[in-house]
């Protein structure tokens, strides 16, 4: 199997990554507005989860593109990452907000978001539920990280086989 039977499966790892990168900046964005009682559309900060769905064939990029560094391929737009893809892999289907988790209700008269019950509402960001999903994405990325170096190590050492 020579080197080029390698390189098109290289796809499918560095776009996991990229979801997975995405996935914990989406989790950061939980986590910071976890106690956002007042949004611009007038209620507190709803969760947003990351949906994934499995890319199959995507067109070939031309040789210019194809040679990027991962740091700079982590930094594109989705649309880019998208165009990335020529084989297989991940993609981020929708960034979603959470419309089944309820908010969770406070009573406090004097705060200034307060109803006329003498509740206001906290943000449906569990932030132990959203640790637990950074750290599944992290080792999520790592996995897929490992996956990637061996097949680059792989594709490295078949190109120095037939030498003697």
């Amino acid at each position: 199997m020579g080197t080029g039977s390698f390189l098109p499966h290289l796809t499918i790892p560095v776009s996991a990554m990229s979801a997975q990168r995405l996935r914990m900046d989406v989790i950061g964005h939980n986590v910071a507005n976890a106690s956002t009682t007042m949004t611009e559309a007038g209620e507190p900060f709803r969760r947003q989860i990351t949906t994934f769905s499995e890319v199959q064939g995507f067109r070939n990029i031309d040789a210019r593109r194809r040679d990027r560094a991962f740091g700079e391929i982590l930094n594109m737009t989705l649309a880019e990452r998208r165009e990335l893809n020529t084989n297989r892999g991940v993609q981020v289907f929708a960034v979603v907000r959470d419309h089944q988790t309820p908010f969770t209700p406070v009573y406090d008269p004097t705060h200034p978001h307060a109803n006329e019950e003498g509740y206001f509402f906290m943000p449906n960001v569990d932030v132990a539920e959203e640790q637990m999903d950074f750290l599944a994405a992290s080792q999520s990325f790592l996995n897929n990280l490992s996956v990637y170096n061996t097949l680059t190590s792989l594709a490295q050492r078949s190109l120095t086989m037939g030498r003697g």
